[in-house]
């Protein structure tokens, strides 16, 4: 499982950077602060991303996403548990997997490997055959949403409160 150490915290503090989202690293030795799932695992507070070192980067991206993703009025009070519901939490799902090819030395397919390995589960039995086959919903929702193009590239904005997206059967094809 790649972690932060593998690739260095930089990289990864730069890329949550181009969303408006800070990477907070904490000393190994001390509990993450905002971690759902315990240690190792990524915590969030507000716009803040809490790591360590021994953090896997597939978590630091999911709960990234789960920011971008959500509401600014949920972002104000963001504390732990990022709440959503199914659908949401399939396009913050997507997009941790895009944003592995945003970095050198990740790469969607490492971290599909890594999600995989953690206990993602998918109703296809993997991660890349969810993303393959199965995620349709996942991509127009983030598209919906102009969070990624409909080229499948994140736009590194965070979800707006405005008016709501077009539905799918509103959207020209």
């Amino acid at each position: 499982m790649l972690r932060i150490r593998d690739i260095g915290p930089d990289p990864v503090a730069d890329l949550l950077v181009r969303f408006d989202l800070s990477l907070k690293l904490v000393a190994e030795d001390l509990p993450i602060p905002g971690t759902f799932w315990g240690e190792p695992e990524a915590g969030v507070i507000g716009k803040s991303v809490y790591a360590r070192l021994d953090t896997p980067v597939h978590s630091v991206f999911h709960e990234a996403g789960h920011i971008v993703c959500m509401t600014a009025e949920r972002r104000e009070t963001l504390h732990r548990d990022a709440g959503g519901d199914d659908l949401e939490e399939s396009a913050v799902c997507y997009l941790q997997v895009l944003l592995g090819d945003c970095l050198e030395g990740v790469g969607k397919d490492q971290l599909m490997r890594d999600m995989d390995s953690w206990g993602y589960s998918f109703r296809l039995g993997n991660t890349a055959a969810w993303f393959a086959s199965d995620a349709d919903d996942a991509r127009c929702w983030l598209v919906d949403h102009e969070l990624i193009s409909r080229d499948g590239v994140p736009t590194f904005r965070l979800r707006d409160d405005g008016a709501s997206p077009p539905s799918m059967s509103d959207r020209a094809t």
